[in-house]
């Protein structure tokens, strides 16, 4: 499954073609979507800066199926705004399941379209669509983070992304929802992993995390699919999840 940015030349959809092992001929073997820069914005602006999501939809994804169990791989080329580890997280957020992902660009760009098309593929794929608030939280995810980590120094990236999958984890875990709490788990983090934030960042992150604790994510589904995401988040993270799981699996 395959969703294209809409405003590819022919030479930058073969550049991506060939990013993905395949040529214009094998398209005829997969199911072909459009993302265009009207639903990019329509999607985004309230999120992001016109300026970052830009006048053009170029990059494009591929969708693998994969078993059960075996969680969401992101691999990305010519992505310069979005990490996988964020692709990742949103996707999970939005209850992408058990896929290898594909996200390029025919020359570096931001990749915002990317999220939108991996949906466009993963609801073809399946046949159903996902749900709309947990799509929104994912959305949201996906800029919040972005915004944090153009904000942060490079040796700082780590400890952001540790920070982040850190209360992520202890949010679903414990179902939180209440603003207060999620903000001492945010400040938690901080001092876990050393890093410094602003006060309108630590709010951000509040809302944002306020908003996926509302979600029904399964614990233990997040754990399954998240890989080894969260295994550095310490001990008690997902504990009671991660034991309930190797308990249905073994």
């Amino acid at each position: 499954y395959i969703s294209l940015g809409a405003d590819l030349s022919a030479e930058q959809k073969a550049t991506v073609l060939s990013i993905m092992g395949i040529t214009e001929a094998d398209l005829a073997n997969y199911t072909v979507s459009y993302v265009t820069n009207a639903e990019e914005h329509a999607a985004l602006d309230s999120y992001i800066d016109s300026s970052v999501i830009g006048s053009k939809s170029l990059s494009s994804v591929m969708v693998k199926e994969t078993e059960s169990g075996t969680g969401i791989r992101v691999t990305t080329v010519n992505i310069n705004y979005c990490t996988v580890d964020m692709y990742r997280n949103a996707l999970l957020t939005s209850g992408v399941e058990n896929a290898d992902i594909l996200v390029a660009g025919p020359f570096p760009i931001s990749g915002t379209a990317a999220l939108l098309g991996a949906w466009n593929a993963y609801e073809a794929m399946h046949g159903k669509k996902l749900d709309e608030d947990a799509k929104e939280a994912a959305l949201n995810e996906i800029v919040v983070t972005g915004e944090l980590n153009d904000s942060v120094s490079a040796e700082d990236k780590e400890k952001l992304q540790d920070l982040l999958d850190y209360v992520k984890a202890e949010v679903v875990a414990n179902g939180l929802t209440d603003p207060d709490k999620i903000k001492e788990v945010v400040q938690e983090g901080i001092e876990k992993y050393d890093i410094e934030l602003t006060e309108d960042q630590i709010n951000s992150l509040t809302d944002l995390y306020g908003q996926i604790g509302k979600l029904d994510i399964d614990p233990v589904k997040l754990l399954e699919q998240a890989g080894d995401m969260y295994d550095k988040c310490g001990e008690t993270v997902l504990a009671d999840a991660k034991e309930m799981f190797e308990t249905v699996v073994t």
